[in-house]
């Protein structure tokens, strides 16, 4: 059991919600809106992706991100900033030639997946720990380890702090491998993600295997995606982890109610206190995960 709670809230992501609720930020005033909102509900910690603000499709550009962040810290609002870096990695392959790349392909090296954490220098940017089949559709999202090992290799020279999100028992392993090699600065951070088409699926027993294969000093979060999102979170509490909600991963409150970033985060809290916990404050959070800027 945890007692003492980081919340962490993903205000965006980068898949195709917008279209689905008005709630879902876009622009970089809107997703730096969300994230305080989010830390003025009570998370500690606001995971970041950028839009396009004309199409509302997921970005990777250093320019959005920098005015996003900068308008998070020049709010009187406290948050740990933690970015994406899981942009940069999807390939679909072509209808005409399988080995070459087709439509929606979006390869680039470790170092420009992380240019915007090179420019923003966040306390934490995200690194997903393998490749994986992403939905039912050609694109996969690769990561090799090469890739990882350089990015985590940058991470640690910048003091920035990554979140190994992990999707399934091998990344787990894999991940392990670079603590292994002393690529991960102590303790290590884990996400374990659930429920996104073909990864892990979202249950306790899944969540309990993969917690069970983390590194002992680990400090880790889980999370599950649409309906699951609550449930896991509760999971994660009672198994003696932090927890992720957020409109990334589900985009209702109740059944058929839109939700807020916001609501999720207070609505996650009120679970969390009634299991005899409590959220911490950013700073807390950040003694607890060993961020710079600690106590």
């Amino acid at each position: 059991m945890n007692y003492e709670v980081v919340v962490t809230c993903a205000v965006t992501g980068a898949g195709d919600t917008t279209s689905k609720s008005s709630h879902v930020p876009i622009t970089p005033k809107e997703i730096a809106e969300a994230a305080i909102d989010a830390a003025k509900a009570g998370a500690a910690v606001a995971h970041i992706h950028v839009r396009d603000p004309e199409t509302g499709k997921g970005s990777r550009d250093p320019l959005l991100f920098k005015e996003v962040v900068d308008r998070v810290r020049d709010s009187s609002t406290d948050v740990i900033i933690n970015l994406t870096a899981g942009m940069g990695g999807d390939w679909v392959p072509s209808d005409e030639d399988p080995a070459m790349p087709g439509p929606g392909t979006d390869m680039i090296s470790a170092e420009e997946r992380l240019a915007h954490v090179l420019e923003c220098q966040p306390e934490i940017c995200s690194l997903d720990c393998g490749t994986l089949n992403f939905g039912n559709g050609n694109e996969i999202y690769i990561s090799t380890p090469p890739i990882l090992r350089e990015m985590a290799t940058l991470t640690k020279n910048w003091g920035v702090k990554p979140e190994l999100e992990v999707f399934e028992l091998g990344h787990i392993r894999f991940a392990n491998q670079m603590i292994n090699e002393g690529l991960i600065l102590e303790p290590p951070m884990f996400q374990i993600c659930l429920g996104i088409p073909w990864g892990a699926d979202q249950s306790v027993d899944t969540m309990k295997a993969m917690k069970d294969h983390l590194p002992k000093e680990a400090k880790w979060a889980g999370f599950g995606i649409s309906r699951m999102q609550m449930p896991m979170a509760a999971a994660a509490v009672a198994m003696g982890g932090n927890i992720r909600v957020g409109l990334e991963d589900n985009i209702y409150l109740d059944r058929g109610v839109l939700a807020t970033n916001g609501q999720l985060v207070t609505r996650a809290i009120e679970i969390l206190e009634r299991m005899g916990s409590r959220a911490l404050s950013p700073q807390e959070a950040r003694t607890q995960l060993s961020l710079r800027g600690a106590d």
